[in-house]
């Protein structure tokens, strides 16, 4: 018995004739229409008829439950149809369901069977032995037959017209998830439909199509052939973007944004991803769509148009966190996303930390906190539109465990965009203040530099990352006009994810950071600018600024010329928005420009997680693997977000 498939625009109207249904009536299979209009239904027989249903199991688990899926009797045996005529109806239309789960599993020779009160469904009798409901629910039983599986005797798969074989050549390369002997089954062949058109669509040709889809299904042999007819189209580049649904925010400045990272370059479906999440991560739009058209223009390029939805222009939000020896924090924020109408942000925060911690000696109440206060302007587009400006000054407060500090701040960074995983950055910085000792004199310094490095994210997500990788690098060459002392502070973090089951629910994470001062060694530089480790987002278990070199009369910690830091996480989601973390730290500070593994510290401990569309909400307890003076012995840290 043949079928023939038919045009793939048409939505299997005639093609993979048995399949063809199926394609459409899988979709239909969580409809609960009745299907009344397979018998009618006399108005006299207005009484419902209850029944019970029982499907015989076929030996395969996997069908059994699609079957049971599929079945209106079992789904909607507790609403009873109206009279025998009703439930017969059902009867009916479920054999129809059902045959098309196993033909849509490979089982095309299969058979479904229906008994109603032990005759079959459509004995003539069974109708008038069901005329007069019975309050008694009549047993309804489904034996599915479904004898051989299909199997897959041949594919092909060629091009339109003889200029597409290339194309079509190179998207069959290599394997395509369909193989001789697969079981004939309706999903991996449109899974296998959809990756070579996927395929074709990142060679470059923006307009490929299935021109036809073609299947045989031989009852005799119990086999399937499968072929394609593939019009991949010709290759083609993205035209200049246009912008529409903008209301405040200058259409020119994102026509000229996007245009950038996409006019004239050769179509690929993940680069107008990436423009899209560009658009998104300048902050005024509440979403950002990306369409193209269904045809070339004239110049024979690919028409894009980016769908924007403004967000309020204004924002404010704020954060809390605890540690056990740093205290509570709070931070506060107000954000213009929009301030000029060329999406520049304008962020205002303050934070206030170290809350009710207790500083010791003559320091009590307000003057053992700490207070930072900035200001934070990003115009993108600057210069061209690949280059951001990031302004920043700010000034603070600060009470810590190994240092004070009463400083103004302030930074001018150009960041270049150069890939959708790579921004570099630069520019001058200068930090004018007074530090010293926690609780002793402070010491004025005028520290000037110019700051430059990288960025590299090959990870999945910002806020919570499966997959993939980060690299921070910096290099600040800086001057301390106080004593006349040059330096050059180098910090790098490295962080890696793995998900290696594939479901995002058990995730390896591992992060290491190295720091060094170089030109100078660590009692030339300002405390506050020295190498510090312990607390959360360091070694948890130790208390924060605790691990490294100390005062060897007061043993209050003084600070290193060089730093290495390692975390290591399992991160297993537990039951629904839950999830709990395994961890261990380990860190080490040095007086030279390179630490050494003597005075090493490592902590250990667990986290809970309640994940947000916002981020994760974190509490972790960490208690430190080998004991250190002067620490309390455990730490409890509760933020939002991983805590790398």
């Amino acid at each position: 018995m043949l079928h023939r498939g038919a045009p793939a625009r048409r939505a299997w109207a005639a093609g993979l004739a048995m399949a063809a249904f199926l394609a459409l009536g899988v979709a239909a299979l969580g409809q609960d229409a009745e299907p009344g209009s397979a018998m009618a239904e006399d108005p006299a027989d207005a009484e419902a008829q209850p029944y019970t249903v029982t499907i015989a199991p076929t030996g395969d688990a996997d069908l059994d439950s699609a079957l049971a899926e599929a079945s209106q009797l079992l789904g909607l045996r507790e609403t009873a149809p109206t009279g025998g005529f009703g439930l017969i109806a059902r009867a009916n239309n479920d054999r129809e369901r059902l045959s098309r789960v196993l033909q849509a599993e490979g089982y095309w020779g299969g058979a479904v069977a229906i008994a109603i009160a032990g005759r079959p469904f459509d004995d003539p009798a069974l109708a008038e032995r069901l005329a007069r409901p019975s309050a008694t629910p009549v047993p309804v039983v489904i034996t599915p037959d479904p004898r051989a599986r299909y199997g897959i005797a041949s594919i092909a798969v060629h091009a339109d017209i003889a200029a597409g074989e290339a194309a079509v050549a190179a998207a069959t390369a290599e394997p395509f998830g369909l193989a001789m002997g697969d079981p004939a089954r309706i999903a991996p062949i449109l899974a296998a439909e959809r990756r070579l058109l996927d395929r074709l669509l990142a060679a470059g040709h923006p307009l490929a199509t299935v021109a036809r889809r073609d299947t045989l299904v031989d009852y005799t042999r119990g086999t399937m052939t499968v072929s394609w007819v593939l019009a991949p189209g010709p290759r083609a580049a993205f035209a200049p973007p246009a912008i529409v649904g903008t209301e405040r925010v200058d259409p020119g400045f994102l026509a000229r944004f996007a245009g950038r990272r996409l006019a004239d370059e050769p179509y690929a479906p993940a680069r107008l991803e990436q423009t899209r999440k560009a658009l998104m991560a300048l902050g005024p739009f509440e979403s950002v769509r990306a369409e193209v058209g269904d045809a070339l223009d004239a110049r024979g390029q690919l028409p894009v148009t980016f769908v924007v939805a403004e967000r309020p222009r204004r924002a404010i939000g704020g954060s809390v966190a605890y540690e056990t020896n740093y205290g509570p924090s709070v931070r506060l924020y107000w954000e213009h996303r929009n301030l000029f109408g060329g999406a520049e942000r304008l962020r205002l925060e303050g934070e206030v930390s170290r809350i009710g911690t207790g500083g010791g000696g003559d320091r009590s109440g307000l003057d053992q906190m700490t207070y930072r206060a900035f200001a934070t302007l990003r115009d993108p587009g600057v210069f061209r539109s690949d280059f951001t400006l990031v302004a920043n000054i700010g000034a603070l407060r600060e009470r810590l465990e190994a240092y004070d500090r009463d400083a103004a701040v302030g930074a001018l960074l150009f960041e270049q965009w150069r890939s959708e995983r790579l921004t570099l950055f630069a520019g001058p910085t200068v930090d004018i203040g007074r530090s010293g000792p926690s609780g002793g004199s402070l010491t004025a310094y005028q520290i000037a530099g110019v700051t430059g490095g990288a960025r590299y994210d090959a990870s999945d997500s910002l806020l919570d990352a499966s997959r993939g990788w980060r690299l921070n690098a910096a290099l600040t060459p800086s001057y301390n006009f106080a004593d006349a002392q040059p330096f050059a502070l180098l910090r790098t973090t490295l962080t890696g994810y793995w998900d290696p089951i594939g479901d995002r629910r058990t995730i390896l994470a591992a992060r290491t950071t190295f720091g060094s001062f170089l030109g100078a060694n660590a009692a030339a530089i300002p405390i506050h600018m020295r190498f510090f480790a312990g607390g959360g987002g360091s070694v948890r278990g130790y208390d924060y600024q605790s691990i490294g070199p100390r005062d060897p009369i007061t043993g209050k910690p003084t600070g290193g010329g060089s730093v290495l830091e390692l975390g290591l996480e399992w991160r297993q989601r537990l039951w629904g928005d839950f999830g709990g973390v395994l961890f261990a730290d380990a860190g080490t500070v040095g007086t030279g420009s390179t630490p050494g593994f003597d005075e090493i510290r490592v902590g250990a401990g667990v986290g809970l997680r309640y994940y947000t569309a916002i981020g994760p909400i974190r509490a972790d307890v960490a208690l430190p693997l080998i004991k250190q003076s002067g620490s309390s012995g455990y730490g409890l840290y509760i933020g939002i977000g991983q805590s790398f």
